[in-house]
Parts: C-alpha cells; sequence; structure tokens
C-alpha cells in the first residue's frame, strides 16, 4: 500500500454554524447596495502597444486602441473588461462594477462623498458614480450600461471527455484549435492589504459581497476572504473580490474566463510561442476549484485564465478553514516563491514601517510567517 505523505491533506473546512470557539467569524456589515457583476478593471501604462500585444495573445478583444487609452473587451456581453490609460508610471487604479436597478447611487454620495461619473468616460454608457476605496484605489459603481453583441467562442469539449464507464467519443478524434484562450469575460481579483479587516468590510458594506470562504490564522483571526456577489437565487462564482491580509496594499492578480481546460492548455501554447511569461499553472484550486493557469503581462503584473469554478446561490453558507500556503491549490506544480511576501531589504523596510506606525504588530507577523513560510510541497 502506498504510503501518502503526511503534507497531501484538504484543509478542514466547517460552516460558520459550527466554527469552533476560538475561530472569529468575519463580521459583514449593513450592504448599501448589491453589485451584480464585476464590469472591468482600470490601469495605467507608461506604454500601451506592448499591453495590447498581450492581452490579444492572452484571448481578449481590443475594442479601441489610441496614444492614450485601450480597451480591450472579452466574447460576453460587457462592453469592455479591460480599461488603461496611458501615464507616468504602471500601476493598477482600481475596479469598476455593475450595480443591481434598485440601488440607490445617490446614497454613497452621502454618506461615502462618491462624485458622479461623466457618461461618455464610462464603456457602454449609462451612469455611475466614483469611490475610493482605503487603500485610494478607484471604485466605479455602474447602472445603466448597453451590453454588446456575444462574439463567438467554440463549445466546451468537457461533455466529451471518454472514461472506462462512459464513451462520450467514438470514431470522432478531439482535435481543439491551437488559438489564444478566448477569454469570456473577467471573473475576479485579489487584493492584499495591511489592514484585512477594514478593506475587506469596506467592499463588502460598499458591493453587498458575500464571503463564501474565510481562512483564518493561529489564533482564530480571519486573515483571507474569497467574496461572492449576492445574485439570490441566480448562481454566482465562489469569489468575485479576494482580500488577503499582507504586508502591503497590493493587487495581487486578476481572473479571467476561458471555455474549459484545453482553452487553457491551447492558450498555453500561444502565450510560450510568443514570448510571454508564464507563472504558474495549469492546475486546480481548492477553494473556488478552478482550473487556473496564471501569466505575467509585459509590466509583471499576474493575471489568471482559469475554467470550471465553483458557482453558489446566496443561501450557501459561508466556510472556514486555516489559512496554510499549501491551501491555494489542490494538484499542479509548486505555487511559485512571488506568491509569498520576499525578505527583501525593501519589504523588510516596509515592515519596519509598518511596526512603527502601529499599523502592524509583532505578533500578526509571526501568526503570518507560521501560515505561509513551510513549505506546502517538501518534495518540489
Amino acid at each position: 500500500m502506498t504510503k501518502i505523505h503526511t503534507t497531501l491533506h484538504q484543509p478542514e473546512s466547517l460552516p460558520q454554524s459550527r466554527l469552533p470557539e476560538h475561530v472569529q467569524p468575519l463580521v459583514c456589515p449593513v450592504p448599501l447596495g448589491r453589485a451584480v457583476e464585476l464590469a472591468f478593471l482600470m490601469w495605467e501604462k507608461k506604454a500601451l502597444r506592448p499591453t495590447e500585444k498581450f492581452l490579444r495573445d492572452f484571448g481578449l478583444h481590443t475594442v479601441s486602441l489610441t496614444e492614450t487609452k485601450l480597451m480591450a473587451r472579452g466574447t460576453g456581453t460587457a462592453p469592455a473588461i479591460y480599461v488603461a490609460s496611458k501615464g507616468r508610471q504602471n500601476r493598477f487604479v482600481g475596479s469598476a462594477f455593475v450595480m443591481s436597478d434598485d440601488t440607490d447611487l445617490a446614497q454613497y454620495k452621502r454618506e461615502l462623498a462618491a462624485i458622479d461619473l461623466n457618461p461618455a468616460d464610462i464603456p457602454g454608457g449609462g451612469r455611475g458614480i466614483e469611490l475610493l476605496d482605503p487603500a485610494g484605489r478607484k471604485v466605479w459603481l455602474l447602472q445603466g450600461q448597453t451590453p454588446v453583441a456575444p462574439l463567438p467562442v467554440r463549445e466546451p469539449v468537457t461533455g466529451l471527455t471518454n472514461s472506462p464507464n462512459a464513451l462520450h467519443r467514438v470514431n470522432r478524434p478531439l482535435r481543439t484549435p491551437i488559438e489564444p484562450a478566448k477569454v469570456i469575460r473577467l471573473g475576479h481579483f485579489v487584493l492584499q492589504s495591511v489592514d484585512f479587516m477594514s478593506l475587506a468590510q469596506w467592499y463588502i458594506k460598499v458591493l453587498g459581497l458575500i464571503p463564501s470562504d474565510v481562512q483564518y490564522l493561529a489564533d482564530g483571526s480571519p486573515n483571507l476572504a474569497f467574496c461572492r456577489l449576492n445574485l439570490g437565487q441566480t448562481p454566482a462564482d465562489h469569489h468575485t473580490v479576494v482580500f488577503v491580509g499582507a504586508i502591503e496594499e497590493k493587487y495581487e492578480h486578476s481572473a479571467y474566463e476561458v471555455v474549459d481546460l484545453d482553452a487553457l492548455g491551447q492558450g498555453q501554447q500561444v502565450l510560450r510561442a510568443q514570448g510571454h511569461k508564464h507563472m504558474w499553472g495549469i492546475g486546480r484550486h481548492i477553494l473556488g476549484s478552478q482550473l487556473f493557469d496564471y501569466w505575467h503581462d509585459p509590466e509583471g503584473f499576474e493575471m489568471e485564465h482559469y475554467s470550471d469554478g465553483d458557482m453558489f446561490t446566496s443561501d450557501f453558507e459561508t466556510c472556514y478553514s486555516p489559512l496554510t500556503f499549501g491551501s491555494i491549490w489542490a494538484w499542479g506544480q509548486d505555487a511559485p516563491s512571488s506568491m509569498k511576501p520576499s525578505k527583501s531589504p525593501k519589504n523588510l523596510l516596509r515592515v519596519f514601517q509598518h511596526l512603527k506606525q502601529g499599523r502592524l504588530n509583532l505578533g500578526r507577523l509571526k501568526l503570518l510567517g507560521e501560515a505561509l513560510d513551510p513549505p506546502a510541497r517538501p518534495w518540489f
């Protein structure tokens, strides 16, 4: 009998109604409104053309490219899912969400000093407001966008899989095209923060998010939250925004849905052939269950192709599990070291400043180290 290494295990996951006494539930404030779609992400780039080429190879479709602005879409009905403006630096600017028709945008102006957007600046038009999150990133809340016609994308081949007990493909070779993995839509993005709780609660209040999975440190304090949209009885992605307690305020990555595993694989071939920098994959996540493949854009920002993610209705109970580095993925290559904070002089100085300012304490820093420092797969 093969002996399984003791580090191979799934994290214990418990619903909030059965939490151990030492685990602190993530307190969710009363929402001001309800987001129903992650519309697009906003960027500033020193050069737009290298980004535009990468996005085409990544599977997006260019909507417009000028000397000052780039917009790209997926095959779905969103007018744009990626908006970049030419600027002095390469940075993540913020996010935009479509809000439910019954959300009162005026309430955000009264309570959070939101300002009106110029409809001409909104892909697809409509109306909207701009907020700044606790880290100073822009958050646009939109209503009334005009959808666009979907673009063609092949049918998934998942249902044609042959197995010993079920033959779905007889006298029919499987040949998926070698082409960019056509991105259907923008799925989620991940933000790191020194003040995890403040950031998570701000977005939950503004967007009406529901935590799907929360991970906690050894003292029981929450430090990571996968949050989904509240779509009632319509199934929603396991997560649309993820918040991670860390040593800096940082965009971590964004994720874009493709049709199936073969799209991931053929897309990887195209991106490798075009000389782009691979980061991690192909593998499968544990929380959210997505098949994944991660890439770096020309400026080093992380972007993920994914397929086959979990879907939940609004009444599914929040689950909790211990935070470990190995809980990021179920199988695949070892996660790259870049997914952990390095002990570089820059980061050491950053930690020292946070300690001095009281934004971080030694106890929490030690707990983060205990969760993330041990190797998840020692044999790699």
